[in-house]
């Protein structure tokens, strides 16, 4: 399995880049999975459902499946941080590539997000597990670098350069274990 983190500020384009990766690497054949990081509280389930009931209930897991879908919900008892290695090893072991959107400081390969036009600083800099760079103004990177510097709105051509990593991206779970 391949693993490459997204990283970068709120409102820089993580998600819709991953969005449009998603089926750029379908349509090579490939089998996806993606880690997200969320803000403390998030909710996917809604009230009255069963699983919500279950959940306020007390139960710790909830499982919900159906021939086409798993869901597992899991409550903490005390709130705790999961690290995006926790994450991916509860991921299905078939697939061929994780998109890990949102775990900037996490010690994986990443692609560094990053938009002028949004005030923040970059970070390519400062770490040293951003391998690459995907931009919509390559001109006005704050820093020159021997980084690849990729088109934010070209998720083909970022698929492109993923696929030309190799071994690069390869995960080893054993090192994180």
């Amino acid at each position: 399995m391949k693993v490459v983190g997204f990283a970068g500020y709120s409102g820089s384009g993580k998600t819709t880049l991953v969005e449009r990766l998603i089926p750029e690497l379908r349509r090579r054949g490939l089998r996806v999975s993606v880690v997200k990081h969320a803000r403390a509280g998030f909710d996917m389930d809604r009230p009255g459902k069963d699983t919500f009931r279950h959940r306020e209930a007390g139960a710790f897991e909830v499982v919900v499946a159906s021939n086409a879908r798993l869901a597992l919900l899991r409550e903490f008892e005390v709130a705790q941080e999961l690290s995006v290695h926790q994450l991916i090893a509860e991921l299905y072991d078939g697939v061929d590539w994780v998109l890990v959107e949102g775990f900037r400081d996490a010690d994986l390969l990443k692609i560094e997000i990053w938009r002028a036009a949004s005030g923040k600083p970059a970070r390519y800099s400062a770490d040293d597990f951003i391998g690459a760079i995907a931009t919509d103004s390559p001109d006005a990177l704050p820093v020159p670098t021997g980084l690849p510097v990729l088109d934010l709105n070209d998720p083909q051509a970022v698929a492109d350069w993923l696929l030309s990593q190799g071994e690069r991206l390869t995960y080893n779970p054993e090192l994180y274990a």
